[in-house]
């Protein structure tokens, strides 16, 4: 499933993510709690967005051959990523409890 294009799309976003999110943590402006939130999100956003790629492709295909296949691709994509990084934001959130949380706050 995650070969060409979609395995190179997943990859390159999330490492471009991975790569800001490293370059905050060596400046200071990221603590290592919101580093370890983000990557979790940077995986999972990718996985997503590699998923979202094959699928919708998939879709498309089966729907309208040809442009089909580029609309679901694209489209899937952004879907995938956006449904990636919300349960890597809420697997962050599990495994490093935010300040709020810790403290027993509801967000």
């Amino acid at each position: 499933m995650f070969r060409g294009g979609s395995l190179w799309a997943g990859i390159l976003s999330g490492g471009v993510s991975q790569f800001m999110n490293t370059v905050a943590l060596s400046r200071g402006q990221l603590n290592r709690s919101d580093y370890v939130r983000h990557t979790t999100e940077n995986v999972t956003g990718a996985l997503g967005i590699m998923a979202g790629v094959e699928y919708g492709a998939v879709l498309g295909s089966t729907l309208m051959p040809g442009i089909g296949t580029i609309a679901g691709s694209l489209i899937g994509g952004i879907v995938g990523d956006r449904v990636g990084r919300m349960v890597g934001e809420k697997t962050g959130n599990l495994i490093v409890p935010s300040r709020g949380q810790a403290n027993g706050e509801i967000q």
